[in-house]
């Protein structure tokens, strides 16, 4: 497989001086009656005017002679080629791809939707020349299919697969670095460097978007409700345990019984309690 090399042009300068003076020798003919060999070089000057070449910073040149690859020039300037080359231009200039989001299914088969955003360059303009038909339709093609590869080798989240120690929603850098390596490995024939991506958009698809938020609702108020029930029988072991040591009163089972649920409603109920006052004894 070939591979990208560099060509060595000649200074456009001073072939253009060259040039200038061969079109300008018909003015000759005022003094010289040779009209026709000052005609044939002023044609072949236009001729060699063909092989000017301007390289802008950021930009390459690749040149072709009947169908041979000779080189490509990348040093910015103003140069002088082989007339017969032909010249085409590529820009070496960082790109962004910003991706619609796209339906996929993640490992657990749940539809999602996924936008990613690439920020890529030409590397190797002869591969991107004559490896692909077109290198940048080829790089959103491909990011696309590596997208979904990604999407199906890890779960959304770990609601459903707690044990997955990766997920695309909490997975970040180390994510973002699969899915980069990924790609690049794919746009490594079209002589495509990826500089960065990551993942920009995430979510679950319409169809089942309803019903995996009020799992997580659900879900987070289970969680919260342990909290509070955690929290809450601490405190009724505390208060126990102070009016044991304290001697503040002796309540036999039924009454500490009746202390602990009272203390857990108070405790984990939704709503404020409203107090009952109690003007008998404690056994009324």
């Amino acid at each position: 497989m070939k591979e990208e090399k560099d060509f060595k042009p000649v200074s456009g300068y001073l072939v253009l001086l060259f040039v200038v003076l061969m079109i300008l020798s018909p003015l000759l003919a005022i003094w010289n009656e040779e009209l026709l060999i000052l005609l044939v070089l002023t044609a072949v000057g236009i001729f060699l005017s063909i092989g000017f070449l301007v390289v802008n910073p950021n930009e390459s040149s690749v040149l072709v002679l009947f169908g041979a690859y000779k080189g490509t020039v990348k040093e910015n300037g103003f140069w002088w080629v082989n007339p017969f080359f032909v010249k085409k231009r590529y820009s070496l200039r960082a790109r962004n791809l910003d991706s619609d989001p796209i339906k996929v299914n993640d490992k657990l088969g749940n539809p999602i939707m996924i936008g990613v955003v690439l920020v890529w360059r030409v590397r190797d303009t002869f591969k991107a020349a004559f490896e692909v038909d077109d290198y940048a339709h080829f790089v959103e093609i491909q990011s696309e299919a590596a997208v979904r590869k990604l999407a199906g080798h890890f779960p959304y989240d770990n609601f459903e697969d707690e044990a997955a120690e990766i997920t695309l929603r909490g997975g970040g850098e180390e994510v973002n670095q699969i899915l980069e390596n990924e790609i690049s490995e794919r746009l490594a024939i079209a002589g495509i460097e990826v500089i960065e991506a990551r993942i920009n958009y995430i979510a679950y698809a319409q169809e089942i978007a309803g019903a995996m938020l009020k799992r997580q609702q659900a879900t987070a108020i289970v969680a919260a409700r342990r909290q509070i029930v955690a929290g809450a029988v601490g405190m009724v072991e505390m208060a126990l345990a102070e009016l044991s040591k304290k001697n503040i009163i002796e309540l036999d089972e039924d009454k500490k019984a009746a202390m602990v649920s009272n203390l857990m409603v108070v405790l984990t109920g939704d709503k404020d309690v409203s107090p009952v006052v109690n003007t008998g004894t404690l056994y009324q």
